[in-house]
């Protein structure tokens, strides 16, 4: 089964800040971390019950897992829910980064 993958405004917004932050010490790992990043998330389409429950599940209504992407100090979490027929992409943070609260929404 194919999954559509959503990608919320919230990581939109993830995405871009990262980014923005990568490019200012180099545009040209900015642009591959981006393109690495994106085709992780478009690799959600197929299994993504294949990637663990985030430590943040239990504190969430909804079942979310992380998907790892990236390299020593560069690994980054890709924070998801899984739906029937739909994935949606909520958050990315730096795997240093703690824990996704409640508060900061899903």
């Amino acid at each position: 089964m194919k999954y559509r993958v959503i990608i919320e405004q919230s990581a939109h917004e993830d995405l871009e800040a990262i980014t923005l932050w990568l490019a200012q010490h180099s545009e040209e790992a900015a642009r591959k971390w981006y393109w690495q990043v994106r085709k992780a998330v478009e690799s959600l389409d197929r299994s993504p019950l294949r990637c663990p429950l985030a430590p943040e599940n239990e504190a969430f209504d909804e079942e979310i897992r992380h998907l790892m992407n990236g390299r020593r100090r560069y690994v980054y979490r890709i924070l998801f829910t899984v739906g029937k027929s739909t994935v949606h992409v909520l958050h990315l943070r730096h795997g240093a980064q703690d824990a996704l609260e409640p508060t900061e929404g899903t």
